[in-house]
């Protein structure tokens, strides 16, 4: 239980040595600790997006709504990354949601 840190960090930097627009296991994994990580950046992401287009009071309320469902989704598409990172599924080891990773959330 001691090296499963190692494991992951070792896992991790293989998926930096892929050629660029692969996706390897070591890719599927770091999404997926980040999706679990970093979900709860769609919660301010949407509120934004939504202030930006439609005013403040559709950011409180629909933001705030949309924000939390797709935060439970990043949740629930994190574990289901990380619980099955070796296996090419989906094929290719392609990401389920888009943007892949939280940070691409907001321009």
């Amino acid at each position: 239980m001691r090296r499963l840190p190692a494991i992951v960090f070792a896992l991790a930097l293989s998926a930096v040595a892929a050629p660029a627009g692969a996706h390897t296991p070591g890719h599927k994994l770091g999404r997926g600790l980040s999706n679990l990580g970093l979900g709860i950046m769609e919660l301010p992401a949407e509120i934004v997006a939504e202030g930006r287009s439609r005013g403040p009071l559709w950011a409180a309320s629909l933001g705030f709504a949309k924000g939390v469902g797709r935060f439970v989704t990043r949740e629930l598409v994190g574990v289901y990354e990380v619980a099955t990172f070796p296996a090419p599924v989906p094929r290719g080891y392609r990401p389920i949601l888009s943007p892949a990773y939280p940070w691409e959330l907001v321009d």
